[in-house]
């Protein structure tokens, strides 16, 4: 079944024949008095509806397992919540920055090390310790758009008994199948593209993992930062429309990234595959596409702020992946729990743009931009 058929027809035959998923807003359920046995007992624990997304979840990423949470950083937490005391996980420098405070300030506090790397995709055996039981990656990176080799970072991290975790919020099942790539915990930030509307917060976890599955069924069920009925819902509804969304988007991506490629007031522009021809070949043979997020830098002497007031259509707004553009600086923004020094490291310079692009009309969007490198000057 291809993916555009799997979003809309995973969930099928409804009470009623009713063609939408009803959403069961009960958050306790009766249970047979002699047995005390029932499919549901407590929203926290499961939920019809919320079941019904993870099915669709589990289905798009070609999963065993699906898990809803309430945020993409509580499926994030949830996903290194197997880490124990001593145990090291390993993550990119340029990680996104809600991941990095996490890594940073919570993940000590419970005995666990998180070493953040300059370049994941340079890793070698001599970068594995016997502590080393995770490695957390993003490819593309956010906001640099870095490519990771899937495929050699697994063996390599698999050879050393560290699990590995791929946040593919950038890339969503349509473009790239972590799991397929041997990767064992897929993370998303649904609220971007799956949900595509900027109307909910909402984070997915899939694996084929059983032991890892138990795991983060416990976590939904102790920490509680499980997906409401009503999100579940909206989110199942939104998926729907997710491929032919990320088609218009990524064409109008590719369209900026040339124009501002050759535009004389642009410095850099970073998008997958731009920082190297290797990486390029890296990510044309692990993902079907570039996704729409770019991220660029004016030449010097131009009115940064000058430039993001004046533009008309992107919001300068931290997220991204919902049908309206946004443009957002991640050195103040989406990256500023780092200190300066990771930033650098991880090459986020403050005159850094990340723009996410939407599904509006590329000949106004390419205007706006023109009119505001104008502004600029």
């Amino acid at each position: 079944m291809h993916i555009q058929t799997a979003a809309v027809q995973t969930l099928r035959h409804h009470e009623f024949g009713a063609v939408v998923p009803p959403v069961h807003l009960a958050s306790t359920y009766e249970l047979d008095p002699g047995s005390e046995d029932g499919a549901y007992a407590y929203q926290r624990g499961s939920n019809p509806t919320r079941a019904q997304l993870e099915t669709v979840l589990a289905t798009l990423d070609g999963a065993a397992h699906g898990f809803a949470f309430a945020s993409g950083m509580a499926a994030t937490a949830a996903s290194l919540s197997t880490l124990e005391v001593g145990d090291e996980v390993l993550l990119p420098a340029s990680v996104y920055g809600g991941t990095y405070r996490f890594v940073d300030q919570v993940l000590p506090g419970r005995g666990v090390t998180g070493r953040f790397v300059d370049d994941l995709g340079a890793l070698t055996d001599e970068d594995f310790t016997p502590a080393t039981r995770a490695v957390f990656m993003e490819t593309p990176a956010n906001p640099t758009l870095r490519i990771t080799d899937l495929r050699r970072l697994t063996e390599l991290a698999h050879r050393h008994g560290a699990i590995v975790i791929v946040d593919n919020t950038f890339m969503t099942p349509v473009l790239q199948r972590p799991l397929e790539l041997g990767a064992d915990v897929v993370v998303q930030s649904a609220t971007k593209y799956l949900a595509g509307h900027s109307d909910l917060l909402a984070g997915a976890i899939t694996t084929d993992d059983e032991r890892l599955a138990e795991a983060f069924a416990l976590a939904q069920k102790a920490q509680g930062g499980v997906l409401s009925p009503g999100d579940s819902f909206r989110l199942i509804q939104g998926i729907k429309t997710l491929p032919l969304r990320l088609e218009r988007q990524q064409e109008n991506a590719r369209a900026i990234v040339e124009h501002l490629r050759a535009h004389d007031d642009i410095a850099t522009v970073r998008y997958p595959g731009s920082h190297s021809e290797e990486e390029a070949r890296i990510h044309a043979s692990q993902a079907t596409g570039s996704g729409a997020v770019l991220s660029f830098e004016l030449a010097p002497g131009l009115d940064r702020v000058a430039f993001v007031r004046a533009l008309r259509y992107p919001g300068y707004a931290v997220s991204l992946g919902g049908v309206e553009s946004l443009i957002c600086r991640p050195a103040t923004m989406t990256h500023e729990a780092m200190t300066p020094t990771a930033r650098e490291n991880a090459g986020i310079s403050d005159e850094l743009l990340r723009l996410a692009v939407g599904i509006e009309d590329i000949g106004d969007l390419l205007e706006d931009l023109d009119q505001a490198l104008r502004a600029a000057h």
